[in-house]
């Protein structure tokens, strides 16, 4: 039975269920199992016939023990969670391009068509699970930068045992985005659009760390999260890199390229964890842009803080990407002593630096690059107009980087590029690649989208120097109010 320890080694090990439940680890670090599975050759030939819902059911069951979730649970969890896709593959691969070794993972075909609905459904789901058996109710808590929150507030809404609050920072996310939040109909669902995040989103995880810290704050609201700190949400990740690779791999030996657009690095955690397990990923392209945190880490060889830049790429704008404290934590050996350290000169001075040995780990099986704004525009509006198909400006910056890597790649190397939203969340963005001044090609508009713009927004705002003592007011006033 794998088991969840924290990455600061400050509690016990936890079974999956109080791992999802707590989000956060009480000693304020994250949640990562006691070890990973290790995949045999006969076994990933025994999956690459899979569907999705059927690999992620055998991917899970090594994570979860049936005494927590039985296996009809389990079948009925997933079944629930990817129902409302609207492709029957749930993230298929296409070639967009005539390069033979190029190709790019549709990760948007969820409700809010956004990858984030890939995990958030399944996790939402499991937590409701849980909190129905212990007759509980749960505040769920989310900082967002574009994609989390409307996948978040869309999973959660009408469940009894949850109320959902998401934090954006105001101005930082389309107005598309921003509406999926708030033209719910859903008294559980609680957005806050935030003034003043200088630092964007990071401004808003700071907070939100804050009150996860607070543990009788944390226990009068019954305080989760499902951002991609959650455990659930990183697990639920690496199922696609092993259904994608399925798709284009000749063999079960085949060496393939997986290129992520790279923010908080929760999608690349899931893919490490998918090539720990077994999958015989030859490297992730870590494509940036410009904040290009992990960029400057694996190059310069210190982990920094630096202030926020904004791009066209805005949902993966961020400067302290969380989830790689995961990976250094695997990648350093689970050594709870050396990751605490290093997080504490992190907190103190806004950067701590590796030495040789940690600096060669972390890189390996590794490329970064940096897509600025240009051709992150240009790379959109040439994959339009050579071939027709409209990326998103995340997915540009992952094919922009995929690109520009391709010449150091062993020759005929596949890539697969994670297209992580629909372009209809960023019509800005895209007038702009393709120089519009009016109407937007089919290929940029979606039905729930354009159904949003004529709905009533429900929408709290506050700025963010009060932000975390007005969340504690409101939060306990409706926690206190749905459970009277």
């Amino acid at each position: 039975m794998i088991t969840y320890l924290s990455t600061r080694g400050g509690i016990e090990p936890v079974d999956f269920e109080t791992a999802i439940l707590q989000g956060f680890a009480s000693d304020g670090g994250l949640f990562v199992p006691d070890r990973i599975p290790q995949l045999s050759t006969t076994t990933l030939k025994q999956w690459s016939a899979l569907g999705y819902m059927d690999l992620a059911f055998e991917i899970l069951s090594l994570f979860i023990d049936r005494s927590v979730i039985t296996a009809d649970e389990l079948s009925e969890l997933l079944h629930n969670s990817f129902s409302a896709f609207t492709h029957p593959q749930i993230v298929p691969v296409v070639q967009p391009t005539p390069e033979d070794n190029l190709f790019v993972m549709e990760l948007f075909h969820g409700p809010t068509l956004s990858f984030k609905d890939v995990a958030m459904g399944f996790l939402i789901n499991t937590l409701d699970l849980f909190l129905k058996r212990k007759n509980e109710q749960a505040t769920l808590l989310v900082a967002t930068t574009g994609d989390t929150g409307p996948a978040a507030v869309h999973a959660a809404a009408g469940k009894e045992s949850l109320n959902c609050w998401t934090l954006f920072p105001n101005g930082l996310i389309s107005e598309e985005q921003q509406r999926q939040m708030t033209t719910l109909e859903a008294s559980n669902v609680h957005a806050v659009g935030v003034n003043n995040c200088h630092d964007g989103g990071d401004d808003l995880d700071l907070v939100v760390a804050n009150l996860f810290a607070d543990e009788d704050f944390k226990r009068q609201v019954n305080l989760s999260s499902v951002n991609s700190i959650n455990w659930g949400r990183v697990l639920m990740q690496a199922v696609h890199y092993f259904y994608a690779y399925f798709q284009v791999a000749d063999g079960v030996d085949d060496q393939i390229a997986f290129s992520v657009p790279t923010g908080a690095f929760g999608n690349l955690f899931g893919g490490y964890l998918a090539r720990t397990m077994g999958l015989p990923v030859q490297t992730f392209v870590i494509a940036n842009n410009p904040n290009a945190a992990i960029h400057r880490t694996l190059t310069q060889g210190a982990f920094t803080k630096q202030n926020l830049i904004q791009t066209s790429s805005s949902a993966i704008d961020i400067v302290v990407p969380y989830n790689f404290w995961r990976y250094l934590y695997f990648v350093a050996g689970q050594d709870h002593g050396r990751l605490c350290q290093w997080m504490k000169l992190f907190n103190q001075d806004g950067s701590v630096s590796f030495d040789s040995a940690t600096l060669n780990a972390l890189r390996k099986g590794m490329m970064t690059v940096v897509i600025n704004d240009s051709q992150t525009l240009d790379t959109l509006a040439n994959v339009y107009r050579q071939h027709g198909y409209l990326l998103d400006p995340h997915g540009a910056v992952a094919l922009a980087g995929a690109k520009q890597v391709m010449p150091n790649l062993a020759s005929k190397t596949k890539i697969i590029c994670l297209a992580t939203a629909h372009p209809a969340k960023f019509p800005d963005v895209v007038r702009k690649a393709l120089d519009l001044n009016n109407a937007l090609p089919d290929a940029a508009t979606h039905s729930s989208i354009r159904q949003a713009t004529g709905r009533l927004q429900h929408l709290r705002t506050g700025d963010c120097a009060f932000l975390e003592s007005g969340l504690r007011q409101s939060m306990v006033a409706v926690a206190s109010k749905k459970q009277s």
